[in-house]
């Protein structure tokens, strides 16, 4: 079985999200603690003290520590349907039985925000976690965008929400705000966005030093750490380990014969034992359409932040209008000169997934890109049939041979 390349700089981001957990659990009583959905300003409770865990991250890694299905099935026992995001199931189990549950469970949290920039879902998720744990809650509602740019009103009306929400977070955790603080964050926020960009544009080099995989190991520290010095320095050591890569000919996927472009969330149960397969044909993902996500914002303005910040929050991936997300993938595919496209068809994801035959044809009138379309879910491994993907991938890579 051939052997591959490992990057020791994913042993330090490991490090560091280990230490960032442990850290949450014994802080959570000095600090006020919030819960925070991935696509929520950070930056504004970074600078406030407020410690910050992500529901969505630990649903992740219930997925990727094969618990997600066990407590799955404690949420549906309580009534949640199977057909609801994976993420919130596992963490509504893990809420409602920790023991046994990786961390044994995330410490209660002390207030909630939630972002709908990523899914509706979410709405609901954390209104059954303000339920719970009798804890306050705010809803930071972005609209939708209908066209590629943001509209002034919208951005009007991001750019309030975000100054209640200071204020609201001053109230509720009695601490002060701080802009001097503020523009700190944010220039260091600005840093990991910009080293997340360099990071994956290294995947244009031909042979890539660096696989999808390796992405999606390394994405944690910018959703859970943006705006920190320790993202910043976590990512210049695997920006460095890359280029020595690139400047040493390294390949992530020894022999390189096939460049593809991944499209959709990770299904984390299977990381890289899905992938092998194709790497062991000679393929690699050299980017993605999921960690793209972080990279693809504008630098937030320091001199109007809040401004600024909202457009950042319009603008997330899937929060865009068809069109405009046809585009961005079939940027992707041209500038990293892909042969192929696989897209996963995410059984829990439905913002990311409903769309997917739609990009998948206005990809195909700009270029001719053989895609594989595949059925499956993030966390939840019942809806992975191993036989069949086994077989529609082998399928896909001789069809590319």
């Amino acid at each position: 079985m051939p052997k591959y390349p490992r990057l020791q700089s994913l042993k330090a981001i490991n490090r560091v999200m280990e230490r960032y957990y442990v850290k949450r659990k014994l802080m959570a009583r000095l600090k006020p603690m919030a819960y925070v959905t991935s696509g929520a300003p950070v930056e504004i409770l970074e600078t406030m003290g407020v410690l910050t865990l992500y529901p969505e991250n630990y649903g992740a890694l219930c997925g990727a520590r094969r618990d997600a299905v066990r407590l799955c099935e404690v949420a549906e026992e309580d009534g949640y349907s199977q057909d609801l995001c994976s993420y919130a199931r596992s963490h509504i189990g893990a809420v409602k039985q920790p023991d046994g549950a990786p961390l044994n469970g995330l410490p209660k949290p002390d207030l909630l925000l939630c972002c709908n920039n990523i899914c509706g879902t979410v709405l609901k998720w954390y209104e059954v976690l303000a339920d719970h744990y009798s804890v306050p809650l705010f809803v930071l509602d972005v609209p939708f965008q209908r066209e590629p740019q943001s509209e002034p009103h919208a951005v009007q009306y991001v750019t309030d929400q975000l100054e209640a929400l200071i204020a609201w977070t001053e109230e509720v955790t009695g601490r002060r705000w701080k802009p001097k603080k503020f523009r700190e964050v944010l220039a260091l926020s600005n840093e990991t966005v910009s080293l997340w960009g360099e990071i994956r544009d290294l995947g244009m080099h031909k042979p890539s030093p660096v696989n999808a995989p390796d992405l999606f190991v390394a994405m944690a520290p910018i959703v859970a750490l943006r705006g920190t010095r320790q993202a910043v320095q976590v990512y210049k050591g695997f920006k460095a380990e890359l280029k020595a890569r690139v400047a040493d000919g390294v390949a992530a996927v020894p022999g390189e014969r096939y460049r593809l472009l991944w499209d959709n969330i990770a299904i984390w149960y299977r990381l890289y034992r899905f992938f092998r397969p194709f790497m062991d044909a000679g393929a690699c993902f050299v980017t993605d359409s999921y960690t793209n996500a972080w990279s693809a914002a504008e630098p937030v303005d320091l001199d109007d932040p809040l401004t600024s910040m909202a457009r950042t929050l319009l603008a997330v991936y899937i929060n865009l209008d068809l069109e405009t997300r046809a585009g961005i993938v079939a940027d992707l595919a041209q500038r990293f000169a892909v042969d192929g496209m696989v897209m996963h068809a995410n059984w829990s994801c439905k913002p990311f997934s409903l769309t997917q035959s739609d990009i998948q044809a206005a990809v195909r009138e700009q270029m001719t890109l053989p895609t594989l379309m595949l059925e499956a879910d993030m966390c939840d491994s019942r809806r992975y049939n191993n036989g069949a993907i086994r077989e529609r991938i082998a399928a896909f890579l001789e069809m590319l041979g």
